[in-house]
């Protein structure tokens, strides 16, 4: 197995924390080292108090790029701010430069939305023809919500309904670590509201995807924000081709997504505490009077984050994608 030497870029957000917990016991991991400016000297467990006795380092001001030249293998995840990794990426490769061969022999996955539709970088939904990852070196994490989506409307491309009509919701996390009105929690523990109603940013990649399969999918979503910290729950309705039941449906999204391990097909309505903490995407269908059903439950974290991150570097080395992955959340969540 390939051993890799990794460098997470804003590793004390939470998706740097989540990289960390997941990495640190990864087999094909030999080190792995974090930047973050205004932590520079703090343990890791200072802002990730579950990594405490478990996963040691510092916080690193800048990227140690004799460490990373040194590696026949480094790796660099961003989970840096969104806009970030794009405004710093010229200095990054500029400085990687300087060291022959290492930016050819660099994999670098990002988690924000700098790259996802830049045609230079590999667009990271892994249960989407997978095999795109494969030796990939620049790799454009999916964002949470558009991983809902499209793992809802992808098996629905060859039909191309007229119309689709979407409502997810997400916990506080999604908005990442930085305190702000919207994420603060007493305004938030005993509400639920909708936000940037039929314009959120996730909806170009979504649209992208499902474009490139000649589908200019009619798509009306709104997003709400939910009184809980991790996971997403969206519902995709739309008009169901002549023919179709429940069984029916269930056994074409069943078809589509067999041989993905994280993805699965559950009966009744999907769970985000089932999912919370894991690598795992529950998805339910449902059928009746010329009206489909798709509902999506998600660790916006983990799925819709950091662990579809590993999945991508898992697929990009060669490994089974399940590789320091396969665990089940707690239960409760």
């Amino acid at each position: 197995m390939t051993q890799v030497d990794v460098l997470i870029l804003g590793a004390s957000g939470y998706g740097g924390g989540e990289l960390l917990r997941w990495l640190s016991t990864h087999p094909a991991v030999k080190t792995l080292r974090g930047t973050a400016r205004s932590h520079a000297g703090k343990p890791f467990h200072a802002q990730h108090p579950n990594l405490r006795g478990l996963v040691d380092g510092t916080f690193e001001a800048t990227p140690d790029w004799e460490a990373l030249a040194s590696s026949p293998a480094p790796v660099i995840f961003s989970a840096l701010p969104h806009g970030e990794l794009g405004k710093l990426w010229p200095e990054l490769e500029a400085a990687a430069k300087t060291h022959p061969g290492l930016l050819e022999r660099l994999i670098v996955i990002d988690l924000s939305t700098d790259f996802r539709l830049d045609t230079a970088w590999v667009y990271g939904l892994v249960d989407w023809k997978p095999e795109r990852m494969a030796g990939a070196k620049r790799i454009a994490n999916p964002g949470c919500f558009a991983t809902a989506l499209q793992l809802a409307l992808l098996p629905l491309a060859q039909w191309q309904p007229a119309f689709v009509a979407v409502t997810a919701a997400t916990g506080s996390s999604g908005s990442g670590a930085a305190l702000s009105e919207t994420t603060h929690h007493p305004s938030r523990a005993h509400d639920f509201k909708a936000y940037k109603i039929l314009g959120h940013q996730h909806e170009a990649e979504v649209l992208r995807t499902l474009a490139s399969l000649g589908w200019e999918a009619p798509l009306s979503f709104v997003p709400q924000s939910a009184p809980m910290v991790r996971g997403i729950f969206a519902t995709v309705q739309f008009p169901l081709p002549a023919g179709l039941d429940t069984a029916a449906l269930k056994a074409h999204f069943e078809a589509f997504y067999q041989g993905r391990f994280f993805v699965r097909l559950v009966d009744g309505s999907p769970r985000v505490a089932a999912t919370v903490g894991s690598a795992f995407a529950e998805l339910a269908v449902a059928a009746k009077g010329g009206h489909g059903a798709i509902l999506v439950a998600l660790d916006n974290l983990g799925k819709g984050m950091a662990t579809q991150a590993v999945q991508n570097l898992n697929l990009s080395l060669g490994l089974p994608e399940w590789t320091g992955l396969r665990s089940a959340g707690g239960w409760p969540a």
